[in-house]
């Protein structure tokens, strides 16, 4: 099939941010993108060559958006995947295959799946109603501290929570979820793996992420992550074993703990392009974007070595602040070499929303971690 400057279609699920910087591949490629997304203000709307409103977990809007694409893909897992299970049905390509989407979508499903193919994860037990975790608690059959997730829906830090009381229970959905070990680790990392349609894979390095406390955010990436490079060996190969059990097409975003010991656990994976990417924007041979493109078409994956180290910076909405954003001082940031700001087109801030990210380059990690630092101390994401 011919995708540039043809009448190929490529359907994007999701207006977001992620959506908008697949997209600047797509653009310039000159391969035709239509998107669909709840949003009038979705940041893809000025990018893509069609741009549909409606809902992702509405069968009919994703069912009658994906019939009139060539190929279809997602920018956020949250989709309906009765309609895509009817659009593969009928022929339609679908990336990531939604047999993977539903071991992904729910949090309970995905670690079953990690334990019934001898994937290392965190001890955890599965509830239908949280009530059965208060039940358990009484009865023995476990203790404080534990994270709780909810099963299904959990996004950005949202349906995530450290339950160290019962009290801590209170205000959490009823539904779905699972209790999971609290883990002594040493850090957390990621591996982004790329699958082609036709099983070419490749790996980008090992990466480690620093996260906000209170939020449940990444703050920072780095790559390469400052480990041994028999861990980082390790975490590359559990990341291929996921990837291979699940056989995604595109890219799956692995995220792991490095235990104390030296060993890795799954924590969980993203079937997209993933924050713990970003850095390849300007520190990779082939983005992370550009790579997704490739393996949902089909095209030989490109180089996932990185030229330089790289460190991503979060930029998000800072507490006490909600409605027309304001970047104060994002001129100081603008004068650091080897800085690079990224704003995702969202008009309205909130507490720790995801506004946009910052890239640092260098060819000295420290020296980037540095200037993250400074970078994150001046530039404030703040309302009018």
């Amino acid at each position: 099939m011919e995708y540039f400057s043809s009448d190929f279609t490529l359907g994007i699920l999701g207006g977001g941010q992620l959506g908008k910087m697949m997209l600047y591949e797509t653009r310039k490629w000159d391969i035709r993108t239509k998107v669909m997304d709840a949003s009038e203000e979705a940041p893809c709307k000025i990018a893509c060559n069609e741009f549909v409103k409606g809902s992702l977990m509405d069968f009919d809007a994703v069912y009658n958006f994906g019939k009139d694409v060539d190929v279809l893909t997602i920018e956020i897992e949250n989709v309906n995947l009765g309609a895509l299970e009817k659009l593969e049905d009928e022929g339609k390509k679908v990336y990531p295959p939604t047999k993977a989407l539903r071991i992904i979508q729910n949090k309970a499903k995905q670690k079953l799946f990690y334990v019934d193919h001898g994937i290392p994860t965190a001890e955890f037990h599965r509830f239908a109603y949280k009530s059965e975790i208060e039940d358990s608690i009484a009865n023995g059959g476990m203790s404080f501290p534990f994270i709780w997730k909810a099963a299904q829906f959990g996004y950005d830090g949202q349906g995530v929570k450290v339950v160290r009381k019962l009290e801590d229970l209170e205000g959490l959905p009823a539904g779905d979820c699972i209790a999971e070990e609290m883990v002594d680790f040493k850090n957390e990392l990621a591996v982004i793996v790329a699958r082609s349609v036709s099983g070419e894979v490749k790996t980008y390095p090992v990466v480690e992420m620093e996260f906000h406390p209170e939020a449940n955010q990444v703050e920072y990436v780095i790559c390469p992550a400052r480990i041994d490079s028999k861990v980082a060996q390790k975490a590359q190969e559990i990341a291929l074993k996921v990837s291979e059990k699940i056989q995604q097409v595109g890219l799956l975003a692995v995220e792991m703990f490095q235990t104390q010991d030296d060993q890795i656990l799954v924590n969980e994976v993203a079937p997209r392009p993933h924050n713990s990417g970003h850095y390849s924007i300007e520190a990779s041979y082939t983005n992370q974007f550009e790579q997704h493109i490739r393996a949902i078409l089909d095209l030989p994956l490109g180089s996932t070595d990185s030229k330089v180290a790289g460190i991503m910076v979060n930029l998000v909405g800072a507490e006490g602040h909600t409605g027309d954003v304001v970047y104060e001082n994002i001129d100081e940031i603008l004068r650091m070499e080897g800085v690079t700001p990224h704003i995702y087109g969202k008009k309205q801030t909130r507490p720790f929303r995801k506004m946009g990210h910052v890239t640092i380059v260098n060819e000295d990690i420290s020296e980037a971690r540095r200037i993250a630092q400074q970078v994150k101390e001046r530039i404030i994401v703040i309302s009018k």
